[in-house]
């Protein structure tokens, strides 16, 4: 794919880069923008997405003039609720016994601007299930640490997949970025 700007991806997420290359995107740069990521009062989590897509790509736009800048958010809800990044264990326990058993959506904001300024966004719907757990389960999870740092306590791409009992959607949604909509995106505007 070629371009007359360049693309900077506004995140330091290695998901976000690996989904990109393997549609055979390399930004130019990465350039990761450090937001306040609290919801609002009553924010819903779709909401949630976009804006953080948006402010994310705002953010670094200013900083980057010239350059498409790409930016997205992942948002795992359970109903209106809006689960955390698991940053410590405990986190990722009351995250993990939410999820376990239930059926939840992961919504990706994604916001892409142009050199120009013109801006264009989605905000993708998964659905995912996650069969119940044994204790057994929940512990080896728990141990592996595979949900540091992750929205909702998990990666689908890492031991979680073996909990996942169907996913309706975009599985690149649930990773980090919805690569059918980003492309679109990116085309839409010119990149």
């Amino acid at each position: 794919m070629t371009a007359s700007a360049d693309l900077v991806l506004a995140s330091a997420s290695p998901r976000r880069l690996d989904l990109l290359a393997q549609i055979g995107i390399i930004p130019a740069r990465v350039d990761p923008a450090d937001i306040d990521e609290t919801p609002l009062k009553d924010e819903v989590p779709r909401a949630h997405a976009l804006r953080l897509a948006c402010a994310k790509a705002r953010l670094v736009a200013d900083r980057q003039p010239g350059a498409f800048v790409l930016a997205a958010d992942t948002v795992v809800a359970c109903g209106t609720r809006i689960l955390p990044k698991a940053e410590d264990e405990d986190t990722a326990r009351r995250c993990l016994t939410r999820l376990q058993g239930r059926r939840h959506r992961v919504y990706g904001g994604v916001c892409l601007i142009a050199p120009d300024g013109r801006q264009a966004t989605r905000v993708v719907q998964t659905i995912v299930t996650f069969a119940p757990l044994s204790q057994q389960q929940q512990q080896a999870f728990l141990a592996a640490g595979d949900w540091h740092g992750k929205a909702g306590g998990y990666a689908i791409q890492g031991m979680a997949a073996a909990f996942v009992s169907s996913l309706n959607g975009s599985y690149s949604n649930v990773v980090g970025l919805p690569l059918h909509e980003t492309a679109n995106l990116l085309a839409g505007l010119g990149y």
